[in-house]
């Protein structure tokens, strides 16, 4: 990776969908070698996110910038894509490797936004549904990161309105969620809507990208998730 970095100038860093998350790559080194933010993409085959990030990288190099909010053409034979800022609180979910380069927790990073066969943008009316969870918008939606409606009925212990912690998650492999407190059990629970549990704890966000088959679990608030398989 470093190698490829003072050899071409930057490299890409991608990983595949799973059958939850979406697929996404993001260069590494244009921000450190020719202070143009960082670039990320989602959504699409990863070996196309590696060319199209190249072309990205190759325009860069030569000494031009891509700009914020305007339509290009030149990364898709029959679509577009427009560049939007990176929200800071959504660096810590994507850009690791990318943070450990430049030395610093963040800094300045673009998202390219590709349309749908229709030639919209997901904000544009008409997007087309099945791909609205393909590439999450990072400038906003940084309070509810999940790839889910906000109105989706999750399982979850009624201690939780009385004031009892989420201390266990389950992602089953149905796609169905569970938020349990200490004590849980199915009797003593009630269906939420996902983004109430989200308003009441933020923490949960945290664990937007916990696949099927996945749990977290935790001793209280205070710590960190422990993922681990069903």
């Amino acid at each position: 990776m470093i190698k490829e970095i003072e050899e071409f100038g930057w490299t890409v860093v991608a990983l595949d969908a799973t059958d939850y998350l979406p697929s996404f790559a993001y260069t590494l080194g244009l921000w450190k070698n020719y202070q143009h933010p960082e670039i990320i993409a989602f959504g699409l085959p990863v070996n196309m996110l590696h060319t199209i990030l190249n072309e990205a990288g190759a325009i860069i190099k030569s000494g031009q910038s891509l700009k914020l909010h305007q339509p290009y053409i030149e990364f898709f034979e029959n679509g577009k894509a427009c560049f939007l800022p990176v929200d800071e609180l959504n660096f810590e979910d994507y850009f690791n490797y990318a943070t450990e380069l430049n030395g610093v927790a963040t800094f300045p990073a673009y998202e390219l936004v590709w349309t749908d066969r229709n030639l919209k943008f997901p904000w544009e009316e008409g997007f087309e549904a099945e791909f609205k969870f393909k590439q999450p918008l990072l400038d906003r939606n940084a309070n509810f990161k999940f790839f889910e409606e906000k109105n989706l009925e999750v399982l979850c212990s009624k201690g939780f309105n009385e004031g009892q912690p989420i201390v266990k998650v389950i992602h089953t492999l149905e796609g169905d969620w569970e938020f349990q407190t200490s004590g849980h059990t199915l009797e003593y629970s009630q269906f939420m809507a996902l983004e109430d549990l989200i308003i009441k704890d933020p923490s949960l966000n945290d664990l937007f990208d916990l696949d099927y088959g996945q749990k977290a679990e935790r001793k209280s608030p205070s710590e960190k998730w422990n993922k681990s398989l069903l």
